[in-house]
């Protein structure tokens, strides 16, 4: 954990160098780059096999005494054996204790140099933000100063670093623990020029989940969960790196050294903290009281140095202004809310990556401010009803670095200007109509690197009701003829009746996912799609009114790689011989 603190800390500062609106930090660009280049030597010593080993050896004790209900005889036999080899490959240094402590120590001397040099670089960037050209210079010059003394002080450090023998025993055996967990072990990922962050996440997350430590929830859309140990010890971790968890029907105390923050069922008070915080979670079962909301403006005009702020079912009718003091936020999330809009101060947030307003309120329109975040990757704004969409302002592909649009409404312009936003990688509309349908599909089919589409179709019907099996029978998806899905499409999601099976599905030879709603088709579906040579996930929901499934529903060979299926209709009655 020691080597990813030092990791986090160069990113941060390369990506303040990376930054347009920092643009004034060129000017101590080769101060930053030496303390990063410092920086790799402090990992290098953290990265040693000896501590590396230790660090294995706590770990799997703690998994052991975690898991040992579900590990079974053998597993438990396995585990304890391997422990004993990392005790005799550590025991051939003398005083392993004695060392382990006085690293502890040191370790904790570099995290908190690097923690205080982390939130200068983050006072710096709010106290340059409005000042004057002159004043400007003044605090780069400033700045630049105390970059050059926090490398002096790390190279201090780093010659107080314990002293280690060699021992080819120790390497060794190290290179063997490499080679049978690091491999398969996704590490900390840097975007590099020309490749997306977001692909290596992606990456490792498919790792993860290949090692059993992540598992999908196929039954939720986009959810993962962490399963026992791994659970479990993913909490003691988080406690011994400074996070902070806890209900507000408990007491307690922030500590002050706290930088994570999650609290859980915030209904009645949030207290005031400190304004060290870098991430804050606050959820409550059945929204925010009027003290509570207060409280949280309080919070949040305190918390500058704020990256993370994540707000869930707090029913939230309005947002603070004191939102748009938080300079250095990059995630955003506010849902499950009652927001129909979000202060003018928003477009002060340079910074921002991810703004989730998803489950908002039912008449959510986006002001021009959102066009001045510039860094904006992630614009999610899923709504709970087909026909509550957010509108969004023209211009809004400016925003050159956005990978993630849904939730939006395609008319007054929309639907054309999509088609220059090629960078897209998932795209959801809503309110899909005959209005705007050509210049939707036209454009969408420019989107080479689209992934995951969402299209749902505008509603004809006057009422509602979940109960009838005619749900969209009038609400015809348009003009899907004349489409063509982009050729590296994983994910398709379609909401809304089809005249008939588009051509085109059955030769998305990418496509991994698949949602037909209300598609009411005549035809039974499956006879097309078990020929998908990837899908591994099929929803239908009222998509075929027939009553019958019968053997037709896949051939030999059919559905190869299909994990996961879920059929319901209310016509479907029975199945027969499959």
């Amino acid at each position: 954990m020691a080597v990813c603190f030092v990791t986090l800390f160069q990113w941060r500062l390369n990506s303040v160098l990376l930054l347009q609106e920092n643009e004034i930090l060129f000017g101590v660009k080769d101060q930053i780059l030496s303390l990063v280049s410092k920086l790799d030597e402090v990992g290098s010593f953290l990265g040693n096999p000896f501590f590396w080993t230790l660090h294995a050896r706590e770990m799997a004790k703690s998994f052991l005494t975690l898991s040992e209900p579900e590990l079974g005889k053998r597993g438990k036999e396995q585990m304890v054996s391997f422990i004993r080899k990392l005790d005799g490959v550590t025991g051939v240094s003398e005083d392993v204790e004695r060392i382990w402590a006085r690293y502890k120590t040191w370790v904790s001397e570099i995290r908190g140099k690097l923690r205080e040099a982390d939130d200068y670089v983050d006072d710096f960037i709010i106290k340059v933000c409005g000042q004057t050209e002159q004043d400007q210079k003044e605090s780069t010059a400033e700045f630049g100063s105390e970059i050059e003394n926090i490398k002096s002080r790390v190279s201090e450090i780093m010659n107080r670093r314990p002293q280690l023998g060699f021992s080819p025993v120790l390497e060794d055996f190290q290179k063997l623990l490499r080679s049978k967990f690091d491999e398969g072990t996704p590490r900390l990922v840097q975007e590099k020029s020309g490749e997306l962050m977001e692909g290596k996440a992606q990456e490792n997350l498919e790792r993860l989940m290949d090692l059993g430590m992540l598992e999908e929830e196929v039954s939720i859309w986009d959810s993962l969960s962490v399963p026992s140990p791994y659970y479990e010890l993913s909490l003691s971790v988080m406690k011994a790196e400074d996070f902070f968890i806890s209900t507000t029907n408990s007491d307690y105390i922030i500590p002050p050294t706290v930088r994570h923050v999650s609290i859980l069922e915030a209904a009645n008070t949030i207290t005031g903290m400190n304004s060290l915080p870098h991430s804050l979670f606050v959820s409550a079962k059945d929204g925010l009281s009027k003290a509570s909301s207060d409280c949280l403006r309080n919070v949040l005009h305190n918390a500058k140095l704020l990256r993370v702020l994540n707000l869930e079912n707090t029913k939230l009718e309005n947002l603070p202004d004191e939102i748009g003091h938080l300079l250095n936020l990059k995630y955003l999330g506010v849902t499950n809310s009652k927001l129909n809009e979000l202060p003018e101060s928003i477009s002060n947030l340079r910074n921002l990556q991810t703004l989730d307003i998803s489950w908002s309120g039912y008449e959510f329109e986006l002001s021009n401010g959102v066009l001045n975040l510039a860094q904006l990757r992630h614009l999610k704004m899923h709504q709970p009803i087909n026909d509550n969409e957010v509108r969004v302002p023209q211009g809004i592909s400016r925003l050159g670095n956005l990978q993630t649009l849904e939730g939006i409404y395609a008319g007054g312009g929309i639907a054309e200007e999509s088609g220059i936003m090629t960078q897209l990688r998932s795209l959801e509309v809503r309110r899909v109509s005959e209005d705007h349908a050509d210049e939707l599909y036209f454009s969408v089919m420019k989107l080479t690197r689209l992934q995951k589409l969402s299209l749902f179709v505008e509603s004809e019907r006057e009422s509602y009701d979940s109960s009838s099996s005619l749900v969209y029978e009038n609400s015809i998806l348009p003009c899907l003829e004349s489409f063509s899905p982009p050729p590296l499409l994983q994910t398709l999601e379609l909401v809304g009746r089809l005249i008939g099976m588009p051509l085109w599905l059955g030769s998305m030879e990418n496509l991994t996912k698949l949602y037909m709603s209300f598609s009411h088709l005549s035809e039974n579906p499956t006879t097309i799609l078990q020929f998908l040579p990837n899908l591994k996930y099929l929803q239908m929901a009222e998509a075929y009114k027939g009553r019958r499934m019968e053997k037709e529903f896949f051939r030999a060979g059919g559905f190869s790689k299909l994990e996961y299926l879920d059929i319901s209709s209310h016509n479907l009655v029975e199945w027969t011989e499959i």
